[in-house]
């Protein structure tokens, strides 16, 4: 019989811990227990996708059960690894627990079961500009925000749409027998709006803005671009847009466009369906200059679009004109808009991007100075398969930070009960692993977003849950990111109901406050993102975390149910956390009572 013992979280088993850069050396260690006579033991290491060019590197034995070798990435991108023990009596193999999480794994009997472990290899290591690294950032959809107008007039209503009767309306589609949208709905919301709104922001403590798409289009969305170089007349005129980055930059704010490149409108200036446009469009003749940015089955009605929607014609991001508008050329959409102030990006649907069309608009976005470059992606970024391809934004030269829809997903689940403790450490650990370490630190965090149901609606509006999950967003590694109204208790299902109206009137003030002492705390820790970081559980009912660095320390611990709680030796799960620092928290700990629902902070405490 073979016992063998492996954690890639723990320093004596792997280490350095987490992604590395390529060519630094890796040890791994492996426990192994018998009374056969053993073999061999060996750490068996493949690259992504080059499958049958596995290695089986002999480990040497260090002592009698400890089993060492080391390991040097000679390529950039994921490797997956696993252990086999061979013995005169039988071969046994050790892999990571299904699902792909790192910490302990388990044995298996035959290499046909066995689930790999991952290495995340990358080129260079990302640094991110301060104003990023340290802010609070605010997303804003931007019809749903403020009429900045003194009289409340809606600036060029759209044709064929309608304007809502009361601000306290709920969002609604007028829809088709086919459920097709046949008539966009507006409030009113514009960019002289979110100015008259800077000072409620800079109180909230919010520094940084990220704007859903201002670009002309037909929608209130508007990820259906019309122009990428113009600004919705909706929303106001340039005039208005460059007076909001000036108004927003003397107030120590900073601004983050959407940029969506991989499909436009039906009917923008590059289709043009409708003829609306003074251009001749891809849909009007084959002679159109922006007829080899799409692919056409059946010209000119039927063309690849976005999931299928034909309201949203898909661009050919291999296409060398279409790349030069974009990023290309000295003239380009991000050359554009960046040279006017806009501090950053956030790429709509990047896993439809190719990796280098992403590379390329960081180059552009490189020319100038503390700029940062988000994706939005919904799964753990780091091995990302989209279209049968593995992803690699994130190894150097690409993306800077993506939204972080796995730290909202966990957050919901351990509050709402249907996540153990346990399991939330496991896979937050699993990120801290996967993810580059500047990613872990400095990712995009949410708690909802235009494409999500809000948080209070999700957490069955339970107050005190919610403000676990507003104190997690401030406290966690990352950008904190809050969605326009999640601090005023708003609360809406699916698009559109999460897209109602800021409340203006009947905003919570309450609850408004407890999200600006939170902001303002965070403000005041600059140093949490870059400090050491361990995440913890309390049996079945707490989780928490401890940051340190030099002389400070940030414990946070977290009762996830509503049951009353002593804290006891045997519930502190430290894994993960340093000896002596483990034993500062125990002391800190043990003998407390936690209320259901309570978070409790503790600064300073060694």
């Amino acid at each position: 019989m073979i016992q063998l013992d492996y954690d890639s979280f723990q320093p004596q088993f792997k280490t350095p811990f987490g992604a590395v850069p390529q060519q630094l050396p890796v040890q791994f260690s492996l426990n192994v227990k018998t009374t056969a006579t053993i073999g061999q033991v060996a750490l068996c290491i493949v690259h992504d996708g080059q499958w049958d060019a596995e290695k089986v590197l002999p480990m040497t034995a260090k002592s009698a059960t400890c089993y060492q070798v080391s390991f040097t990435p000679t390529q950039v991108g994921l490797y997956f690894y696993y252990f086999q023990v061979s013995t005169s009596q039988e071969t046994s193999f050790y892999g990571c627990v299904d699902g792909g999480y790192g910490g302990h794994g388990v044995q298996y009997a035959r290499r046909e079961q066995v689930q790999m472990y991952q290495l995340t290899t990358i080129a260079t290591a990302e640094t991110l500009p301060k104003w990023y690294r340290e802010g609070v950032a605010y997303q804003i959809f931007v019809d749903r925000f403020y009429n900045g107008n003194p009289d409340g007039h809606v600036n060029a209503p759209k044709p064929n749409s309608f304007i809502y009767g009361r601000a306290s309306d709920r969002p609604m589609y007028v829809r088709g027998a086919g459920q097709e949208i046949l008539r966009w709905d507006f409030f009113g919301g514009n960019l002289r709006g979110i100015e008259a709104k800077i000072p409620y922001l800079k109180k909230l403590g919010v520094t940084i803005l990220y704007l859903t798409p201002i670009f002309q289009a037909t929608s209130n969305h508007r990820y259906d671009t019309g122009d990428y170089l113009k600004i919705d007349p909706v929303l106001g005129d340039l005039a208005d847009f460059d007076h909001l980055v000036s108004a927003l930059h003397r107030a120590g704010m900073r601004v983050i466009l959407d940029g969506v490149f991989n499909h436009v409108g039906v009917d923008s200036r590059y289709f043009n369906r409708s003829g609306h446009y003074d251009t001749v469009g891809a849909a009007q003749s084959r002679t159109s200059p922006y007829y080899p940015w799409f692919t056409f089955i059946n010209y000119p009605t039927e063309y690849d679009s976005w999931w299928g929607i034909t309201d949203l014609p898909t661009v050919d991001k291999e296409n060398d004109a279409y790349r030069d508008f974009i990023f290309g050329a000295s003239d380009s959409v991000i050359d554009y808009w960046t040279a006017r102030g806009v501090d950053g990006w956030r790429l709509d649907v990047a896993d439809e991007l190719p990796d280098d069309f992403i590379m390329g608009i960081r180059k552009a976005l490189d020319h100038y100075p503390d700029k940062v470059l988000i994706g939005e992606v919904w799964e753990d970024a780091s091995h990302k398969l989209a279209y049968g391809q593995r992803r690699h934004y994130l190894e150097g030269g690409g993306l800077q930070a993506v939204m972080n829809y796995p730290l909202r997903r966990l957050i919901i689940h351990v509050l709402t009960g249907t996540m153990a403790p346990s399991d939330w450490w496991r896979e937050l650990m699993t990120l801290k692993e996967n993810y580059p370490k500047s990613t872990f630190q400095f990712n995009f965090n949410n708690i909802g977003s235009h494409d999500t149901p809000r948080i209070l609606t999700m957490l069955q509006e339970d107050m005190a849950r919610l403000r676990l999950a507003v104190g997690m967003l401030l406290t966690l590694p990352g950008v904190p990111c809050l969605y326009y109204g999640d601090e005023a208790k708003m609360t809406g299902g699916k698009d559109p109901d999460n897209r109602a109206f800021y409340p203006w009137a009947r905003a919570d003030q309450a609850e408004i406050q407890v999200v600006t002492q939170w902001t303002h705390w965070r403000q005041n820790h600059p140093w949490l993102n870059t400090a050491n970081f361990a995440p913890f559980y309390l049996a079945d009912y707490g989780i928490g975390y401890v940051y340190w660095q030099d002389q400070q320390q940030v414990l946070v611990v977290i009762n996830v149910t509503a049951m009353t709680h002593e804290i006891t030796t045997a519930a502190c799960q430290l894994d993960v956390v340093p000896n002596t620092l483990a034993a500062a928290v125990r002391q800190q700990l043990v003998g407390q009572t936690l209320s259901g629902n309570q978070l409790q902070l503790i600064e300073n405490f060694t």
